[in-house]
């Protein structure tokens, strides 16, 4: 019974070591196996073997202007991973989207994505700094803490820093104001729950609407009340997650209450705007 039991810890030992390395746990691993690693001032970059890259050190001048938005600086070296096929990113990645930023320092990069990026269907640019403004928040609250920050803030924070509302099929923020007064609206703090999928929403894009909707209300937050409040909001995010209470400890009002008032300022904005026609 006693070499069973070994057999079996060792099996699953090796089992978890195969995923860290070759499986769904490799964007968490230490240790990183058939990637050629080039070091920026700024960044890591990681591209499998027989990957095909010709941008490489441009990733490295996103850093800095992701930086001075946030008004915050990267505890350690953003890592960006390039794959040399679709399958290899299927098999490593945890996500299927084209961007992928994992706590507290990776990126992972789709191989479609470059390949729609060269034939200027998307900006790489706005891309990457939206995922770079994840990292940063990530880093920032560390690991476990990472998890737990407000996930529609996290988006509205990255769509707004990145200039990303109003790019390919984002809506722009007279279009965002005017879906949300045809009634359209996703509740920020279903975002990411159950409750999401029951919101009806009379769009385009679900997705991109979403973005740019939160987008909107960062805009809204610090068009209204000012960015020094703002950064005070989202850095005391760091360290406290309970959302609510620090809305309103800086704020002065429920977030219910202001979401109210950012519904009527995009009524209003839509009004105003039909009349000037």
């Amino acid at each position: 019974m006693k070499k069973n039991n070994v057999v079996i810890v060792v099996v699953l030992f090796a089992a978890i070591i195969s995923m860290f390395l070759f499986g769904k746990l490799f964007s968490f691993s230490p240790v990183i196996i058939g990637f050629q690693k080039f070091e920026y001032p700024n960044s890591l970059v990681y591209v499998q073997k027989k990957a095909e890259l010709q941008a490489r050190p441009k990733f490295d001048t996103l850093v800095a202007p992701v930086e001075r938005f946030h008004k915050l600086k990267f505890k350690k070296k953003p890592e960006f991973f390039i794959f040399r096929d679709s399958l290899s990113y299927k098999r490593l990645s945890p996500s299927l989207s084209r961007f992928c930023a994992i706590p507290t320092t990776r990126i992972f990069i789709a191989p479609w994505s470059l390949k729609e990026a060269a034939a200027g269907k998307i900006s790489m640019e706005i891309y990457l700094k939206h995922e770079l403004s994840h990292i940063l928040i990530f880093q920032q609250s560390g690991f476990f803490r990472a998890f737990r920050y407000p996930k529609w803030l996290l988006e509205g924070i990255a769509v707004y820093s990145a200039g990303q509302i109003g790019t390919g099929w984002y809506p722009s923020r007279s279009e965002t104001c005017n879906y949300i007064r045809q009634g359209n609206f996703m509740p920020p703090d279903d975002y990411k729950t159950l409750q999401a999928s029951r919101t009806v929403l009379n769009v385009k894009n679900r997705a991109a609407f979403i973005y740019s909707e939160f987008a909107c209300i960062i805009d809204y937050l610090i068009m209204t009340y000012g960015r020094e409040k703002f950064q005070l909001y989202m850095e005391r995010l760091f360290i406290d997650n309970h959302h609510c209470e620090v809305f309103k400890a800086i704020y002065g009002l429920e977030f219910d209450r202001f979401l109210v008032d950012f519904r009527k300022f995009c009524d209003q904005l839509q009004a105003d705007s039909q009349l000037k026609k």
